[in-house]
């Protein structure tokens, strides 16, 4: 098993005042050589959007792009059509395909709205734009991992272009799941939202990042309270 480390207070990050963002990857002003992409997973940011404010119309094309809502209301808008606010549970998807433009806005005035954007290059070029969005069950998602995108449009959650699964885990104190990969080559990407977790016997902290690969099965183990994403996708270079 190979582990590469992305420590939280190692990431990329900027300060517009009414957008404070921190980049796993490189993106906009923020470049490193060692820190460009994990396989197909391009971009993980950490954005916090003030009241009122947020990104104002602009383009995507082929990429695939989903948004995962921690707090606040987030409302979308885009060129096919599609008005939404999403919140905490929800999972957001857009094929940007040939072409897309879309904004995202804090729709309250007085609170901040923090949610991960999160971009994934496609396995298919120029395809039919499209959104989708899917709300979770909070209820079942405790001491398991809940699949929230996958290849296939009648699978569980969201579904993109590339041969790539998501899961939100939320572990309970002292618990200890295996994942076992989906695809033979593929590498998983493991970003940890709140509590600590063991992995191969060290501790990970909240916001750290793991890009782990070699392996056919990762063992995640809590030492409290956790969650975290783990994102399985091809490892392309």
């Amino acid at each position: 098993m190979q582990i590469t480390v992305h420590r939280a207070d190692t990431r990329g990050q900027v300060d517009f005042g009414w957008l404070q963002s921190k980049h796993t990857f490189s993106f906009g002003h923020y470049y490193d050589p060692e820190r460009v992409h994990f396989g197909a997973l391009r971009v993980i940011n950490d954005d916090t959007v003030a009241g009122g404010k947020g990104f104002g119309m602009h383009h995507h094309d082929n990429m695939e792009i989903i948004s995962i809502p921690l707090s606040g209301d987030l409302e979308h808008k885009d060129s096919m059509g599609n008005q939404t606010v999403i919140r905490s549970g929800d999972i957001q998807v857009m094929s940007a395909g040939t072409g897309i433009h879309h904004s995202e806005y804090n729709k309250n005035k007085d609170l901040p709205v923090k949610f991960l954007q999160i971009w994934v290059l496609p396995d298919k070029r120029n395809v039919i734009p499209r959104y989708d969005q899917v709300t979770l069950d909070p209820a079942s998602m405790n001491n398991r991992l809940t699949q929230v995108l996958s290849p296939d449009a009648g699978d569980a959650g969201v579904w993109i272009h590339q041969q790539a699964w998501f899961h939100l885990g939320r572990f309970d104190k002292a618990f200890t799941q295996e994942y076992s990969l989906k695809k033979k080559g593929n590498g998983v990407y493991l970003f940890i939202l709140s509590g600590d977790l063991i992995l191969n016997g060290q501790t990970y902290h909240e916001r750290d990042g793991l890009g782990i690969s070699g392996t056919d099965v990762v063992k995640i183990s809590s030492t409290g309270p956790a969650e975290f994403l783990l994102m399985e996708v091809p490892l392309i270079s």
